[in-house]
């Protein structure tokens, strides 16, 4: 796991402010730093090391090949063995691995990579740079073109120096898109000129002419085909155990996360057979009933393992927001950040690695909405006629009253009426936010669904949400908050073997009596009896009451401090504000939402953005000017 920025232009010449944009990146890769002038290009890396810990310095070359990457290839010793057959020069880490790989396979060696990584390959025969990223996004890459020629990096904070002045400049229809989506969907950022290279895609750069051909090299979908289930069961269980036990490929201490669900669990079970001695940390909040560790403490003791508990405070949160914004480089409204930015917080003092359970409600139908089709089907299925009738009915009757939203649902074309897990702001109440400026969400989801074409309607929410949701709020927020205490976070579930048993699984083997049922089936007797059936929690987060206390004192002020007045409505902010602390209802996602844009524009906008400073006596002050 670490950090790079790379630079590709006609002149290859270092710009002075290369150094500081890479050290900015010092939390990815705090253990080396270095750095490679080719001719028409310049790589710097900042290095976590994990694998290789004495041989694995970067940027590493191997022929004609430069390279630098992000991530962990749980294949590399293959791919070496392989290699090595052929090889005129040593081979030993896996960025010589890759660098020799591009060597004798071009870039069709991104196909043979079994990990998660995002990577620059540098041609100095043909001055032509190749960007990747792992097909499901797990590691980041933005890139920023620039007149002198296109800069690459692991954060776009990094890429900010080379910007030019970005202070008060926003891309409105991402911000549109980040009010309903909860973030900010790929490729696009909240600056204009910086996007990031979407999943499964590579990019491709030359100096004679730095503009970047963007195209897909993986693409990964869902094709169900008739099998049974005890096959069906038999093909997962034997991926997922060989999935974690390569994912603990370190040469340094690996732990695992823990929450209260069967994803967690099953990861921390199989990890156990090939580490006995793995430690294992989950996450609570003080006072109030929404902690689970004591379950996962139960599930600890079932397991062997030991578990190390830490424990959130509203205090916390005021104290520790501003900096996770900083780490996220765009907002992300995901309230969970805060308990796993604590989580790995405390993990990063014993360990380098975790395992963690991400990916599977995707892979393997983990959602309750992903019912939503049968549940509407009734209604769905009536005549057009009837249809158009009944959605008529459902725009006259009142706000809030029951059967309404079901009409409206069932009546809206699934294209239209999902675009993911989170439903944050509806069209017309952006337009009232946002104060008029309203983009229709389909033109994110709507290439994607016509992608989908034949699917049926659970396997078409399913590769939406893969394609969104996945990297765009999950491996967003799993990245950032481990990364910001130099944690490296492995996601065994998003592996491509763990993803071919999940594609052909038929819709009765994802939703039966339970979600993800193939999935449960196959870790039973793995995962605890108590667990298995355990409903979806993660790690539930206390936000409505947080926001009813200090937390929603200090919100109010951070609203009117933001100068974010000329894009979104703060007035209509703080009114909603109002009406939740005074428990006339419950806004706390919607004003969650807007608090992480304000901090992340006070940020953007400020003379010299920087990672904030936020002290104990400017949080006690903070906090008790909320008590008072």
């Amino acid at each position: 796991m670490c950090g790079f920025i790379v630079f590709i232009g006609p002149n290859g010449a270092v710009d002075v402010r290369f150094p500081e944009a890479l050290e900015t990146l010092h939390h990815r890769g705090p253990d080396a730093t270095g750095m490679e002038v080719r001719d028409g290009a310049v790589l710097g890396f900042k290095r976590l090391s994990i694998i290789e810990v004495v041989d694995g310095q970067q940027p590493a070359r191997y022929g004609r090949w430069t390279v630098v990457f992000n991530g962990a290839i749980y294949n590399y010793r293959e791919l070496r063995d392989e290699l090595r057959i052929v090889a005129t020069e040593p081979i030993v880490s896996e960025a010589e691995v890759i660098a020799a790989a591009f060597e004798h396979w071009g870039p069709s060696a991104l196909h043979r990579l079994r990990g998660m990584f995002a990577l620059v390959a540098w041609d100095d025969e043909t001055g032509t740079g190749y960007a990747a990223r792992d097909p499901f996004g797990i590691k980041p890459l933005y890139h920023l073109r620039t007149p002198d020629g296109l800069y690459l990096a692991s954060e776009k904070k990094a890429l900010l120096p080379f910007a030019g002045p970005v202070a008060g400049r926003i891309d409105h229809d991402a911000l549109s898109h980040y009010m309903s989506m909860q973030y900010v969907p790929e490729p696009a950022t909240l600056t204009p000129t910086v996007r990031r290279l979407p999943a499964g895609h590579v990019l491709t750069v030359r100096t004679v002419d730095p503009t970047p051909v963007v195209e897909a090299y993986f693409r990964p979908t869902f094709r169900p085909v008739p099998i049974g289930e005890r096959a069906a069961v038999s093909v997962i269980r034997d991926a997922l155990r060989d999935s974690v036990h390569r994912h603990l490929l370190a040469e340094v201490p690996v732990g695992a996360f823990l929450s209260s669900g069967v994803d967690s669990t099953a990861v921390v079970a199989l990890a156990r057979e090939v580490n006995p001695d793995i430690r294992a940390y989950t996450v609570g909040f003080s006072g109030g009933s929404y902690s689970e560790v004591d379950v996962a403490q139960r599930t600890a003791d079932e397991l062997g393992v030991r578990l190390t508990a830490t424990f959130v405070t509203p205090y916390d949160v005021i104290e520790a927001l501003p900096r996770i914004v900083w780490h996220l480089d765009d907002p992300v409204a995901d309230p969970a950040l805060v308990p796993l930015y604590f989580l790995a917080q405390r993990a990063a003092r014993d360990v380098t690695v975790v395992v963690s359970g991400e990916g599977a409600d995707e892979l393997f139908g983990g959602y309750e909405i992903y019912r939503e089709p049968s549940a509407l089907a009734a209604v769905a299925g009536l005549p057009a006629p009837v249809k158009r009738g009944l959605r008529k009915l459902s725009t006259v009757l009142p706000e809030g009253m029951r059967g309404r939203s079901f009409l409206d649902r069932a009546t809206t074309p699934i294209e239209e009426r999902y675009w993911g897990n989170a439903r944050i702001f509806s069209p017309e109440q952006k337009a009232d936010l946002l104060q008029g400026h309203v983009v229709p969400l389909t033109d994110v989801t709507g290439p994607v669904y016509e992608r989908a074409a034949g699917l049926d309607p659970v396997s078409a929410m399913q590769y939406v949400d893969l394609n969104t949701w996945l990297p765009g709020d999950i491996l967003t927020k799993a990245d950032r908050m481990t990364m910001a205490h130099s944690l490296e976070l492995r996601v065994p579930f998003l592996d491509r073997v763990v993803y071919a048993a999940a594609a052909g699984l038929p819709a009765h083997l994802k939703l039966g009596r339970t979600t993800k049922y193939a999935l449960r089936e196959a870790v039973r007797g793995i995962v605890p009896a108590s667990i298995v059936d355990r409903p979806k929690l993660g790690f539930p987060t206390p936000t409505r009451i947080w926001l009813r206390g200090m937390v929603g004192e200090w919100a109010g002020d951070v609203f009117a401090a933001s100068g974010a007045g000329d894009l979104i409505d703060l007035a209509y902010v703080q009114r909603l504000l109002a009406a939740h602390r005074a428990g006339r209802a419950d806004h706390s996602r919607k004003i969650w939402t807007v608090l992480m844009f304000c901090l992340w524009h006070t940020q953007a906008t400020a003379p010299a953005p920087a990672v904030p400073t936020f002290t104990r006596p400017l949080a006690d002050t903070l906090v008790m000017a909320a008590i008072h």
